[in-house]
């Protein structure tokens, strides 16, 4: 049974940084399409970051170079490693997996159509 459960969100001030994880139960992630995507209030959800099984990554424009998304294969665990938060930053975060892409690239990229897994999501607030 496919099971994913982010850990990791919080209050933080501006500047902030927090790593947030999906531990990833029941398939090989490492061989999917794993991403992270977040639902700010008041506005629809988005891709934030993806990551394919040959380690290939794609972030949203906004967070290039504040976040980074990242496997551990040991743990079997997704991260999202993210610096210099901004309030903007503040939403429900959500990492998923697409299981119809076994060793070829991630499909639908940063939409989220393509994703049959989600975690239940973890809360990350950003104040100013």
């Amino acid at each position: 049974q496919v099971q994913l459960v982010e850990s990791g969100g919080g209050s933080v001030q501006g500047g902030g940084s927090l790593t947030l994880s999906c531990a990833a139960s029941g398939f090989t992630a490492s061989r999917y399409c794993m991403a992270w995507f977040r639902h700010p209030p008041g506005k629809e959800r988005e891709g934030v970051a993806t990551r394919d099984s040959f380690s290939n990554t794609n972030y949203k424009d906004s967070v290039k170079g504040r976040f980074t998304i990242s496997w551990d294969n040991v743990k079997n665990t997704l991260y999202l490693l993210m610096n210099s938060l901004k309030p903007e930053d503040t939403a429900v975060y959500y990492c998923a997996a697409d299981t119809d892409t076994w060793n070829v690239p991630c499909r639908t990229g940063l939409l989220p159509s393509g994703y049959d897994y989600w975690g239940q999501g973890t809360q990350v607030t950003v104040s100013s």
